[in-house]
């Protein structure tokens, strides 16, 4: 493989990127917009003190899990010479609805989540990406 095209990307672009698709999640999962039924759909007692242990490390591991999927993102754009707002749209979709909501739809089929879980964890990452691909085209 040639390595090339890692000096190609711009990696404040992704470091800005996976902020703002980790930040979503702190909006996405509040209480008052998804975060109650998220934690009803996965039989979750956010009052309870176990439930919140290790959310530190949790969330470190997240936010790693989003650079990783931020550079997979500054890749393509890189390589499709993306650089135009509506293909950070596009690009986001392919790759939210393509891999990550197909993954964990996959997923909770298995383990029989309802349906709510599947859409608001499915289109958290459709967002993600679309705002992460954003962000990577336009700041090349």
């Amino acid at each position: 493989m040639d390595t090339k095209i890692f000096s190609e990307v711009n990696w404040l672009a992704v470091l800005v990127a996976a902020i703002a698709y980790f930040s979503a999640g702190a909006i996405w999962y509040h209480k008052n917009v998804f975060g109650t039924k998220w934690a009803q759909g996965h039989g979750l007692n956010m009052n309870d003190p176990e439930a919140k242990k290790g959310a530190g490390k949790i969330m470190m591991m997240s936010f790693l899990s989003f650079v990783v999927i931020t550079i997979a993102l500054a890749l393509l754009v890189v390589k499709l010479n993306l650089s135009a707002f509506m293909s950070g749209v596009k690009l986001g979709l392919i790759t939210g609805v393509g891999f990550s909501w197909m993954t964990i739809y996959i997923s909770y089929l298995y383990t029989k989540k309802p349906a709510s879980i599947h859409i608001i964890d499915g289109m958290y990452h459709v967002i993600g990406q679309i705002i992460a691909a954003i962000i990577l085209c336009l700041w090349r």
